[in-house]
Parts: C-alpha cells; sequence; structure tokens
C-alpha cells in the first residue's frame, strides 16, 4: 500500500523533538510577579473589554454600560493581584504543570499553545476580532454560555492580558424563569436574563503563558488535563522513537494531539514497544484499513483520521470474528480471567 506524496514531510525517529519544543516553549516566559507590580498603579484605568464564549467555543462581544464596567474591574483584577502579592511576600513560587503536583503555595503554568481551545479563542480576537458578533438573548441563548472572557489593555502596558471565568448554569439567570427579591417581596425578573460573575481566581494569561489559580476550572474550562496531556506527550515521543512517520504540510503529532481529549485519554495506557511497524501495517492491510506508507516505508499522516487509525491499530482496537469475518472496532477491553489465570481454589 504505498503512495507518493507531494505536500509531506518526513519524520524519522527523534527527529521533530526538537521542532516540538521549539514550538510548545515559547522563547520568554512571562513574569507574574512583575506584571502584579505594574498593575498596581493603573489598574482603575484599565480599558476592560468583556467576551462571553459558548460551549462550542464560539465567541460573542458584549456591551457593557458605563456603570457596570466601573464595577467589574475590582471583581476581575484585585483577587488576582491580592493572591500573587501577598504570595510574593510568603514565598509563592510558579511552576509549569510538568514539572509538579499542585500543592500549597504554588502557581501552576502552562502555555497556550497546548490549551486549544483557549489558543483558539485568542486567536478570534487578535487576528479576528471584527467578524465577532455582538450577543444578543433572542439569538444566542444566555444558557449556552460556558465562560467569560475580560481583555485587559492600559498604554503603559507592552500586550493586552486576559482573564477568563467560567460561568456554572447556577450564575446564569433567564428573564422569563426568574424571580428577584424587590422591597419585601418577589416580583417578575424585568430582564431578557441576568450573570453573576465568580468571584474566585480563576484563569490569567499573560503573553503566551496560562496561569491556573483553578486546575479544576482550567479543565471545566478548556478539557484540558496538564497530567494527562503530560503523560500523552512521553507516549507521543515513545512512538516517535519507533515508528517512522510522514506528515501532512504542516501537521505533526503534537498538533494533531492538542485539544483531542479522547486521542489524550487513550494515550495513557497505550503501551507502545510490544508492536514493529512492519507489523502493525500488515495488520492495517488484513483490515482493510487506509493507514498507507510511502515509497521509503513511513507511515502517512494526512490528518486526525489517519493517527486515530494508527493509534487504534497500535492499542489493538480492530478485531475480525473468527465466527462471522465481521470487522470491529472495540471501544473498551477488559482482559478475560480464563481457567489457568485463577489460583486454586482451596480444598473442602
Amino acid at each position: 500500500m504505498d503512495e507518493d506524496t507531494t505536500k509531506t514531510e518526513k519524520v524519522t525517529p527523534h527527529a521533530d523533538e526538537a521542532a516540538a519544543e521549539e514550538v510548545s516553549t515559547p522563547a520568554e516566559r512571562s513574569d507574574v510577579f512583575l506584571w502584579a507590580n505594574n498593575l498596581v498603579p493603573i489598574k482603575e484605568e484599565l480599558e476592560i473589554d468583556l467576551f462571553l464564549f459558548n460551549k462550542n467555543y464560539v465567541l460573542y462581544r458584549t456591551k457593557v454600560s458605563t456603570e457596570l464596567a466601573r464595577s467589574y474591574q475590582p471583581l476581575l483584577i484585585d483577587g488576582l493581584l491580592e493572591y500573587v502579592l501577598d504570595g510574593a511576600a510568603q514565598g509563592l513560587v510558579v511552576r509549569d504543570f510538568e514539572e509538579a503536583e499542585a500543592e500549597e503555595n504554588v502557581l501552576q503554568r502552562t502555555t497556550v499553545g497546548k490549551v486549544q481551545r483557549a489558543y483558539e479563542l485568542l486567536n478570534w480576537i487578535k487576528k479576528q476580532e471584527s467578524e465577532i458578533e455582538t450577543f444578543v438573548e433572542e439569538e444566542h441563548d444566555l444558557k449556552r454560555i460556558k465562560g467569560v472572557l475580560a481583555r485587559c489593555r492600559h498604554a503603559d502596558l507592552p500586550a493586552p492580558f486576559y482573564i477568563i471565568k467560567l460561568l456554572p448554569a447556577s450564575m446564569v439567570m433567564k428573564g422569563a424563569s426568574s424571580w428577584m427579591l424587590k422591597n419585601g417581596k418577589f416580583v417578575p425578573f424585568d430582564a431578557e436574563g441576568g450573570v453573576r460573575i465568580p468571584p474566585d481566581n480563576q484563569i490569567l494569561i499573560l503573553g503566551e503563558d496560562i496561569y491556573a489559580f483553578s486546575q479544576t476550572k482550567l479543565e471545566q474550562l478548556f478539557a484540558y488535563n496538564a497530567k494527562k496531556y503530560g503523560v500523552a506527550v512521553e507516549k507521543m515521543k515513545e512512538i516517535q522513537a519507533n515508528f517512522t512517520f510522514n506528515f501532512d504540510t504542516e501537521l505533526s503529532m503534537e498538533k494533531l494531539v492538542e485539544g483531542q481529549k479522547s486521542m489524550v485519554n487513550k494515550l495513557q495506557k497505550l503501551e507502545v514497544g510490544d508492536v514493529k511497524q512492519a507489523d502493525l501495517m500488515d495488520r492495517s492491510e488484513e483490515l482493510g484499513l487506509d493507514l498507507m506508507t510511502d515509497n521509503d516505508g513511513a507511515i502517512i499522516i494526512m490528518g486526525p483520521k489517519d493517527l486515530n487509525t494508527f493509534v487504534n491499530l497500535l492499542n489493538e482496537d480492530y478485531m475480525e470474528s473468527p465466527l462471522t469475518g465481521k470487522k470491529y472496532q472495540i471501544i473498551s477491553k477488559k482482559p478475560l480471567r480464563i481457567k489457568e489465570d485463577q489460583p486454586d481454589a482451596p480444598e473442602k
């Protein structure tokens, strides 16, 4: 099953590790302590733009009254500043997720490039802001909103910073189904809807760094589990040390896995060293799958479908029934405990 390709790039074992590191590691990391110190004297002068995004990560701009703009600055900014500045006095340290588990007096950090959904949201704001619709309740449904994103700017800052908060369903009110308490009695809620911004510290983005004040909220917002992703990165390195690939232009295994929760989960327990490339491709041909190799025998990966097929083969997720000859993809495997595996029953 050989096929010539013209827009592909050969990846041999270990060949793309340096490139992956270059893509995922910014040239200069941010300094959250310097950010906090510089922000204190200008925090009340910040220009803050609010965006909403729904469960499909579609972004909407919002219109905010002047009165409200004055009130949400302390809600968004003050808690973060207090945490960082008080923490600095008590020895707070910043660590990348890959370096350690969450613990007291440690602020965890990762990069935007590793959190695909966050990268997509920022990319819309930075490159396609003119295309973002204004949120209108009748058209977009407040109950489908997942989170709020604040872009904060000031002339003295080298670049905007971003604050993101999860909006639980309990903090979103629809006008038609809500009451409000006024002068000691409940009256109809006289608005299209209402939102209560969570007061807790959640996500701060400085440059290319994401600071997770709440690891749980990071996962709820963007389906990103740093520990699982770290395992997935090691598995990808092991795969690329044992197999050769030919990726379509501008693709890499890391890019295809980023943001794919199901793929990250599958990589957690994948056994890599037990399967040889020739055997895997023979099995692919037996099952009639579309996985192909180029003239040098490298596995061609044109997109997510090819990578999924490869990982499923490696994980032995395909089978052919010896009874009917039908072929299946196995969603969940539970090892059989046959009689020879059982300990001898005690004599009665």
